[in-house]
C-alpha cells in the first residue's frame, strides 16, 4: 500500500540563464474516498460519503476528523472501527478507500446527508443558516475570556511552527495545522495538500487521544482562514485560531458568534485580531 507523502522527480532548474537537471520532491496528491457503514447490526447500510484530494498519511484520523467536523459523530466512541476497504482491485487502490463503521446507536438520515453534501459542493452554503446550524450541533461552549495569552505568544507561533513542518521543508507545497498548548509548546502537527484535511487530521488524532474539546489549545493554520476551518475548530472547542493569511467575512462572523478569538495575517512582527481580542494581552 502506498503511504509516502512525497514523490521524487527530476526537474530542469533555470537560474541566471543557465539550466540544469536536478532532483526534487513533490507533495503527493491522491483522492481518498470515505465510506461509512451505519445502522443496526441486523441491517447495516453502506454509503459512499465523500471524496477528498489529500496527501496520504494519517488517513484514519482524516476520516474520523471529517465525520466529527460534519456532526456525524460526537466522539470517538461513536466509531466501531476504521479500516482500508478490502473490496478493491489492487493494493494501491486499497490505500485510497477508507471505511468507517459506526456504532449501531449513531443515528442520522443517510440519504438527506448525502444530498446536503452534493448541494454544498455545488452551490456553497448560506452564511446565516450555516452559523445557526453550527450553534445547534452540540458544539462545546467556549469560555469567555479564557484562555488569555500575550502578543509575544502569538508572534512566536510561526517561528515555532517552521521547526515542526517537515514535509513543507522538502516540497514547499503543503499546508499545516499545528496545535499549541498555553506555554507555546507544539503538541500536534498534521500536514496535507489541503488546509481542511490538515485540520481534520489534527482533530481526528485529538479525538482518538480523548483530548476533545481542546479548550486550552491554540490552533495555527497555514494559508487563509475560511469558514470551514473556523467551523471545524469551533466544533473541537478551540478558543484561539491564528492563520498566516486573511479571514473571510463568514469565518469572522462564525468565530464572533461562537466566542472564538480569530487572528489573521500572522507575520514575524504583526498580526490582525478579527474578533475575541479580550483573550490577547499586550
Amino acid at each position: 500500500m502506498k503511504s509516502t507523502s512525497v514523490h521524487p522527480i527530476q526537474i530542469q532548474r533555470v537560474k541566471g540563464g543557465q539550466s540544469e537537471a536536478v532532483p526534487d520532491l513533490l507533495a503527493v496528491e491522491e483522492p481518498m474516498e470515505i465510506q461509512i457503514w451505519y445502522g443496526p447490526e441486523s441491517g447495516r447500510r453502506k454509503m459512499n460519503l465523500s471524496v477528498t484530494m489529500r496527501t496520504p498519511g494519517h488517513d484514519f484520523e482524516l476520516a474520523v476528523g471529517f465525520l466529527y467536523g460534519e456532526g456525524i459523530i460526537q466522539s470517538a466512541e461513536d466509531v466501531q472501527d476504521v479500516r482500508y476497504c478490502l473490496d478493491v482491485k489492487s493494493e494501491e487502490e486499497e490505500g485510497n478507500v477508507v471505511v468507517v463503521r459506526l456504532e449501531p446507536w449513531v443515528e442520522f438520515d443517510g440519504e438527506a446527508l448525502q444530498r446536503n453534501f452534493y448541494a454544498n459542493s455545488s452551490c456553497g452554503v448560506c452564511g446565516k443558516a450555516s452559523i445557526e446550524a453550527l450553534q445547534m450541533s452540540s458544539c462545546p461552549v467556549l469560555q469567555s475570556g479564557f484562555p488569555r495569552v500575550n502578543a509575544d505568544f502569538i508572534l512566536g507561533l510561526s517561528e515555532s511552527m517552521q521547526q515542526q513542518q517537515t514535509v513543507f521543508k522538502h516540497t514547499g507545497g503543503i499546508h499545516a495545522a499545528v496545535l499549541f498548548d498555553l506555554a507555546g509548546k507544539p503538541l500536534l502537527i498534521r500536514e496535507d495538500i489541503g488546509r481542511h484535511n490538515a485540520v481534520d487530521k489534527l482533530i481526528g488524532a485529538s479525538l482518538y487521544a480523548g483530548k476533545v474539546p481542546l479548550s486550552e489549545g491554540v490552533l495555527w493554520v497555514s494559508g487563509r482562514a475560511g469558514f470551514e476551518l473556523v467551523q471545524k475548530a469551533v466544533r473541537a472547542g478551540i478558543p484561539i485560531m491564528a492563520s498566516v493569511g486573511a479571514a473571510s467575512s463568514l469565518a469572522v462572523d462564525t468565530a464572533a458568534a461562537s466566542g472564538m478569538t480569530l487572528i489573521g495575517f500572522l507575520r514575524q512582527d504583526r498580526f490582525n485580531i478579527y474578533c475575541g481580542a479580550e483573550r490577547i494581552g499586550g
